[in-house]
Parts: C-alpha cells; structure tokens; sequence
C-alpha cells in the first residue's frame, strides 16, 4: 500500500511539539556552562517549552516552525518556516545561539539545516542540535529485532524521516565549517521491553549506551583578524 503523502505542517503536528524534559535540560545545562546569552534562534520550536526555559538567559528569542501551535509566550517573536524549503527567516549573524531540539529527523536534508543554523549564527557564536540517539542499547536491539531504529518505528513516520549517527552528526558539522565539536548524551533512556528509565546514575557510566537522545555543539568560526 502507498504510504499517505503528509504536508509539513500535518507531519510537525505528529510530534506535538514537545520533546522530553532531559533533552531541554541538556541543552540548559550545556549553555549555563558557557555563559550563553544575547539572541536565541529556537528553530523547530514547538509549543515554545526550550524557549520557555531558556529565555530568562536571552536578550531575545525568535522561534522558528512550520506550525504556531499557540500564541507565543511572552517576550518571544514567533517566525514561521518550512524548514524542508525555506531558508531561515533570520538575518547572517542574527543570533548568537541557535538549537534545533529534535527537529533534525524530521527533515529531508539535515546538511541544508545545519548550514543554515551557521549561517545565522554570528562568528563565535554556537550552534546546538539534538536527535534520537541511534546508539542506544534500546536502538541497537530493536533494530536487530525490528530493522528499524527504535525512533523510527512505522508508528512515527513520516514525521521522523532522517535517522542519524554520532558520526553522521560530526561530519556534517564537519561539512558545513563548524569548528570546536562536542558530543553529548542525555543520561536519560529506557529500559527495552518496560516503560522504565535506567537510573541516572547508570545512564552517567555508559552515556551513549542509555540515552535516548543525543546532543551535538559546535561552534561558528570566529572572523579572521585583519591583516591573517
């Protein structure tokens, strides 16, 4: 049977625009490391939750969808894209943070999205993007059993489209001039077979085994000083 040919917005809507309390906690968590504020591109933002959280840290956030599911919070200016044919509606250099929180997967070109977070990006400035994390003991059995990653079950497509790696994700980082990578995991997975998470304590020892999701940063090359 022909699968249903969905539009952006029918597909975006799959996912209700939220994603799990440990990924928005990675992400906090990793820019208070770094001190991160001025301007905050969300881009996939959903109902505004990441947005909710970070703002307090940020001069100004802007929220980037295919899809305004509710008015945005206060002090949050609300733009709409598809992130499948538009290019982002922000100014080179707008931002000074840009996080797509689970918004990767989604789409048919993750390169075209990660140029295009660079590219809003200002010199110095950082780039943050999370996706379900493939390399997970719960991935890794339910393809064996399945030969699906266990995001990526018929159930979530074809809102989840693109499956990615912990390399695929460097190289494209790679690809599109980022520099001064990092990879992080939540700490935060289920246990295959149960409804249960491992303990946090567990999910610390072996990261990439017991998450769910996994975030990677990189940074915008600072301007070259004049005269180099």
């Amino acid at each position: 049977m022909k699968p249903a040919v969905l539009d952006a917005g029918a597909r975006a809507r799959m996912s209700l625009g939220s994603s799990e309390g440990a990924i928005y906690r990675t992400v906090e968590t990793w820019l208070a490391e770094r001190g991160a504020s001025g301007v905050l591109a969300d881009v996939g933002c959903g109902t505004g939750n990441l947005s909710r959280l970070l703002g307090p840290r940020f001069e100004r956030v802007i929220g980037v969808d295919v899809v305004q599911y509710a008015e945005p919070p206060s002090g949050i200016e609300f733009r709409r894209a598809d992130l499948d044919r538009d290019p982002l509606p922000l100014q080179d250099g707008e931002a000074d943070v840009a996080v797509a929180v689970e918004t990767i997967e989604h789409l048919e070109n993750p390169r075209a999205l990660v140029r295009e977070l660079g590219r809003v990006v200002r010199p110095g400035g950082w780039v943050l993007v999370t996706t379900p994390n493939q390399l997970s003991v719960l991935s890794l059995i339910t393809l064996v059993v399945k030969q699906r990653f266990s995001a990526f079950q018929d159930g979530a497509y074809p809102a989840h489209r693109t499956s990615l790696l912990e390399i695929d994700l460097r190289r494209i980082a790679a690809e599109a001039g980022l520099e001064a990578v990092e990879v992080r995991y939540t700490c935060s997975g289920r246990v295959p077979l149960t409804p249960l998470h491992y303990p946090r304590a567990l999910s610390r020892i072996w990261p990439r085994g017991l998450s769910d999701n996994v975030l990677l940063a990189a940074r915008v090359p600072r301007a070259p000083r004049r005269g180099t």
